[in-house]
């Protein structure tokens, strides 16, 4: 959030007003607010913050927005709604508040918590949630399973009204469309939010039982051990993405022709899978595919990639090695699955005349089907400091001139379908060469290609290193002696 935008700071301040008044009448002489329950619960969402300011512990707790959200919900079923408003504010002004400006952030937390909460507790009050909740005593039973419907509306205000905030900061900050800002965040926060009015219900219930509130904290236990978990998950997914993101920008510098080209590949990679209806699961690893497919390029020669002229017979087998580098240098990477193939196979046609093995058809991994459309694509359409990039209908009649030889029909529509329903913003003007202040190349500049291009229609044999498509699994070895680039028969199939 950028501290300097008046809009986001005026924002916060309405949102913080907007508390201050829906904790007010808990403050007021004769409101009869039940202290004893609410310091209890303030005290111990406070003590669940504390960690996330300990250097130590701030790398091993759970200290993102959702950790504790069950205490707020429990406080939202257990006191009237300024009360339970009231419990947020400690605190959301003493957790931590991770990027800058800090204390912005915990002001923004301190506004928007309490007003969640006191929606909630509305809501809640309003079905008539706390006569469902039950008593101590015997007879003070909770009325299930109806005690279930105003816990779970609770948790969808709560819900809507968190997301809403979220969103209307996100607008205001960083001048988005509001429906840009909002969108995606119900859908994703809803269910976990659910789960966690459950788990507020189970310690409300607990809360007000004959064993008391120590018993309410074996609720928090295992859902702050499930926190933690999916902390560790997002750590990890953290992790991978630096992993992605240094490997792409070692084969940037290094293969300076290319600047900005994985990333666009691996754009149009979901574009087509979005578009076959991948599971998200695998459209995040295709996408990781088209991101890595050159990183075979490290292991090419840095004076062959930059290479200002024609390339020889010996410098091309040198460079059509690269899909096999690049298979090599990810082959221990467990999390890139199907992507590892597709780094392999990517230059593999479809009529069998592809390299590095000669797979035809069927025979070519999907995900690698796909790059190579992709590939392809983008390599017409960028612009680079010695050609012009191709218009986008014209590089898809391109792509579909090409379809059942080169490249896989069904991918080729689908990449069709995808560009009519997102368009490709950006792709036609994107500069590579030029970022980097490379001199455009003498003689043999317009054979340079890079991606799948090099055997499209005008390109057939690309003069340079970026003009390959990429290929199968093996380890890397010495360059063939054969003068074939497409197949070499010394290679396994």
């Amino acid at each position: 959030m950028r501290a300097t935008r008046g809009a986001a700071r005026a924002h916060i301040l309405v949102v913080a007003l907007g508390a201050a008044l829906c904790v007010l009448p808990a403050l007021r002489p004769g409101a009869q607010t039940p202290w004893t329950t609410l310091g209890l619960l303030a005290g111990l969402y406070l003590v669940c913050e504390l960690p996330g300011r300990c250097p130590f512990f701030g790398s091993y707790v759970p200290i993102g927005a959702g950790s504790f959200f069950p205490l707020l919900l429990a406080a939202a079923f257990l006191l009237p709604p300024p009360a339970a408003a009231l419990v947020a504010v400690p605190g959301s002004l003493v957790g931590r508040a991770g990027k800058p400006p800090a204390a912005a952030r915990r002001i923004w937390r301190a506004g928007q918590l309490p007003v969640t909460v006191w929606a909630a507790s509305s809501v809640y009050a309003l079905l008539g949630g706390p006569a469902a909740l039950g008593g101590p005593g015997p007879d003070g039973q909770p009325d299930l399973p109806y005690a279930l419907l105003p816990a779970c509306a609770a948790a969808l205000a709560f819900s809507l009204v968190l997301t809403a905030l979220d969103g209307s900061i996100l607008a205001a900050a960083e001048q988005l469309p509001l429906r840009r800002a909002w969108s995606g965040l119900l859908p994703r926060a809803l269910g976990p939010h659910l789960v966690h009015g459950l788990a507020g219900l189970m310690m409300a219930i607990l809360w007000t039982s004959s064993y008391g509130p120590l018993a309410a904290l074996f609720v928090l236990l295992p859902m702050y051990i499930s926190c933690w978990v999916f902390a560790q998950y997002h750590r990890e997914h953290a992790v991978h993405r630096a992993t992605i993101r240094a490997l792409v920008q070692a084969v940037d510098i290094k293969d300076t022709y290319t600047r900005g080209h994985s990333e666009r590949v691996g754009r149009a990679c979901v574009l087509i899978a979005q578009e076959l209806g991948m599971a998200q699961e695998r459209v995040e690893v295709l996408r990781f595919a088209g991101i890595l497919h050159d990183v075979g390029k490290l292991g090419v020669p840095t004076r062959v990639l930059r290479k200002d002229g024609p390339l020889t017979p010996e410098e091309r087998r040198v460079i059509e090695l690269h899909p096999e580098y690049g298979h090599e240098i990810v082959r221990g990477i467990g999390f890139l699955g199907e992507a590892r193939a597709a780094i392999l196979h990517h230059h593999e046609r479809l009529d069998g005349s592809g390299y590095p093995y000669g797979l035809a058809g069927r025979r070519i991994p999907e995900f690698a089907r796909v790059v190579a459309v992709a590939d392809a694509f983008d390599a017409m359409t960028s612009t680079r400091s010695y050609r012009p990039g191709r218009p986008v209908p014209v590089a898809v009649e391109e792509l579909e001139r090409c379809a059942g030889t080169q490249f896989d029909p069904q991918m080729v529509r689908a990449l069709a379908r995808g560009l009519e329903r997102h368009g490709w913003s950006g792709a036609a003007t994107a500069v590579t060469a030029d970022e980097a202040g490379v001199p455009p190349p003498r003689g043999g500049a317009a054979g340079r290609e890079d991606g799948g291009a090099g055997s499209v229609r005008g390109l057939v044999r690309p003069q340079s290193p970026d003009g390959l498509d990429s290929g199968t699994s093996s380890p890397p070895r010495s360059a063939p002696s054969q003068s074939s680039p497409s197949r070499m028969p010394d290679r396994p199939r």
